[in-house]
């Protein structure tokens, strides 16, 4: 890449830089660290929840303070540049120029990303299901590499993540996993990935090593710290108590610590059995429900508005959003966007990303 093409390169790029930084304010930033630092020193006892929270928030926003002051620091020497390689080209100086170039550019496009979350839980933490189609071992297997996907994805975003609830499969992976994916933006982002993902490969459970098709959905609602915030009448609620099924210590699996909540008239279900006394579990249930009512509220505002402009295309969690392909060849394709990579190792390893900054970019546009 010439000096010419970098220029046009970071040209393209300003204008993003300068919404930037209208947008945010390092000195806003600062200040919610200095006043995570006073809660935690106020604290009168130490809560490993909260504290773990705390931490969380702090160090995502250190992150971004660091990035954005990357960013700054370039375009205010990015002149600089321009006048050192014009009196004096060097490729030693231009490719240092070019690999930070890109670099900031990556940066500016995660943070303008970042703008279009806008929605009304989209700063929350999230609760993600992943729940196996029919099919038996060969589509729970397909669940569990889909839900260590997201795994992946949560710890390379540096949030943190826990398994609520596990419905082990029939001999190989899980019928159901529900996981807590607590940090800035979790729900904003991970409720791109909400819909039907499909699997094709050769059958590791197959004698005869014949391709199969498996399914897997998932469903994302945002977490609701404070239940009041979402009207939930006690008379709508059936609620049962069972032993953890996972792994446990001396306690966990001993007692019914877990707990099930029916939301009668809606007949959505949650469950959490990973805190150590129903009481914690019951209260996280009722975070989770008070997410999925909310969710669901949001998703019927949003098909009430789409019906009102005339448009027939249907907002719905039961819509296939993406295939990974592992035979005859490599592929993972999203079906919203036609974004497609070869790179399957990658992408169930957690690089999904470019997958879900496309569909924010999509849905801005109005067009998903």
């Amino acid at each position: 890449m010439n000096i010419i093409q970098i220029k046009e390169m970071i040209a393209a790029e300003r204008h993003k830089y300068e919404m930037l930084i209208n947008v945010f304010d390092e000195s806003l930033l600062t200040n919610e660290i200095k006043s995570i630092d006073n809660e935690m020193a106020q604290m009168q006892t130490f809560d490993v929840e909260v504290s773990k929270r705390l931490n969380q928030k702090k160090k995502n926003l250190e992150n971004k303070l660091s990035k954005l002051s990357e960013i700054k620091k370039f375009f205010n020497s990015v002149d600089l540049y321009y006048e050192m390689l014009e009196k004096e080209y060097s490729e030693e100086l231009a490719d240092e120029f070019e690999k930070e170039s890109k670099n900031v550019c990556t940066l500016l496009q995660d943070f303008w990303i970042e703008t279009l979350l806008d929605g009304k839980f989209d700063n929350n933490s999230a609760v993600l299901t992943v729940h196996s189609g029919a099919g038996g071992e060969e589509a729970q297997d397909w669940a569990e590499m889909l839900a260590r996907m997201y795994v992946r994805y949560a710890e390379k975003q540096g949030y943190v993540v826990s398994i609520m609830d596990i419905m082990p499969g029939d001999g190989a992976g899980i019928k159901s996993e529900t996981l807590l994916i607590e940090g800035d933006k979790a729900y904003g982002y991970l409720s791109c990935e909400s819909g039907v993902h499909r699997l094709v490969r050769l059958s590791p459970f197959d004698a005869n090593n014949r391709r199969h098709t498996s399914f897997a959905s998932v469903e994302v609602s945002p977490l609701i710290e404070k239940t009041d915030e979402i009207e939930i009448n006690p008379k709508d609620l059936k609620i049962d108590t069972y032993r953890s099924s996972g792994a446990g210590g001396q306690h966990v699996n001993k007692t019914e610590s877990a707990v099930r909540i029916t939301h009668l008239p809606t007949k959505i279900v949650v469950a959490c059995q990973n805190e150590r006394s129903q009481i914690q579990n019951r209260e996280r249930a009722m975070q989770m429900l008070a997410g999925k009512l909310a969710e669901k509220v949001e998703r019927e505002k949003r098909e009430a508005e789409m019906k009102a402009r005339g448009e027939s295309k249907k907002i719905e969690w039961g819509s296939q959003i993406r295939s990974y392909v592992l035979h005859p060849y490599n592929m993972v394709k999203d079906h919203r966007t036609n974004l497609e990579t070869s790179d399957t190792t990658g992408v169930l390893d957690g690089e999904i990303q470019s997958f879900i900054n496309e569909f924010l970019k999509l849905k801005v546009s109005g067009n998903e």
